[in-house]
């Protein structure tokens, strides 16, 4: 008996192609909050896009009449969210004495607080907002609903961010290893600061269907860490990560296909973790068994003879 995945339907090509799309783009950026170590960013950018997605569904309801939860509608407002928190969180930052870590844990509080109150508003209100039973999928995903144009606005929004960081390269490799050099050198570190937080933002928002705004960062951060272990390289981490975010993406929405009930966020997720944990044990320099293997060998290496060089 054939397994439920071959016969291909038109459904899941389209939640595949959009998985694979998000753990590609979401890898490969991730690669530069992991080596910020910036991964409380995403979360901060995650968490509140839930916050422009209701608010981007009510402001559409407001002034056309009907409501839409195509990607097209609110996947600018959780852009906008996404992009408000972390210019929040460093406006705190700059002119208070909270550090980073605790201004974008309170903005993560703040968004996401009250993009949860906004939905609980919307769930009641009489009469009910037409379309508004979906809305809660945003926080775990919910891939099946996804559509060809949903997908064609996570191709463009995604290959947008991986072009401007093909185009920007030797910049943003610069800053992310040594921002004082950057400066030196003469590169517009506010700017490339300013672009790296938005390529992030594009990352995260672009999965709020697929993967959900609660899971959304652990395809940003657990590809890149499993890359880490197998390279030192920043563009071979780059194309390891990418590549196994695109694996967990389109494993995910094939397992979940597989099963009636296994919803596709959360199977995308522990792939992306199995591919982790593989890492950690079986990178061939980073990895615990060559780690333990190391130590052995030490170990059972003698001591150098008594006496000097003649």
């Amino acid at each position: 008996m054939s397994a439920p995945w071959v016969e291909l339907d038109p459904t899941l090509v389209v939640v595949a192609a959009g998985t694979t799309a998000v753990g590609t783009v979401s890898g490969a950026l991730g690669c530069f909050a992991y080596l910020r170590r910036q991964g409380l960013v995403g979360d901060v950018v995650s968490h509140s896009a839930l916050l422009g997605v209701v608010g981007a569904f009510v402001l559409a309801h407001a002034l056309t009449g009907s409501a839409s939860r195509s990607l097209a509608v609110l996947v600018p407002g959780a852009l906008i969210a996404g992009t408000a928190s972390l210019a929040l969180a460093r406006s705190v930052s700059n002119r208070t004495r909270l550090n980073d870590d605790a201004s974008l844990g309170v903005m993560l509080s703040i968004f996401f607080g009250g993009g949860l109150f906004l939905l609980r508003w919307v769930q009641r209100q009489s009469p009910p907002i037409p379309g508004h039973t979906g809305l809660e999928d945003y926080i775990f995903g919910m891939a099946a609903a996804m559509t060809r144009a949903d997908l064609w606005m996570v191709f463009s929004l995604g290959g947008g961010a991986l072009l401007l960081l093909l185009l920007l390269w030797k910049e943003l490799k610069v800053f992310t290893f040594d921002p004082d050099f950057s400066r030196s050198l003469g590169l517009p570190s506010y700017r490339l600061d300013l672009l790296m937080m938005a390529l992030l933002v594009a990352g995260v928002v672009i999965g709020i269907q697929t993967v959900g705004v609660i899971l959304m960062i652990a395809l940003l951060v657990t590809p890149a860490a499993a890359a880490r272990q197998w390279t030192s390289r920043l563009s071979t981490m780059v194309l390891l990560a990418a590549s196994f975010g695109a694996a967990a993406g389109a494993g995910g929405a094939l397992l979940s296909a597989s099963e009636a009930g296994l919803p596709t966020g959360p199977v995308v997720v522990l792939l992306a973790t199995a591919i982790f944990a593989l890492s950690l044990l079986l990178a061939p320099r980073r990895g615990l068994i060559a780690r333990a293997r190391a130590r052995r060998t030490l170990g059972s290496t003698p001591p150098p003879a008594a006496g000097g060089a003649a």
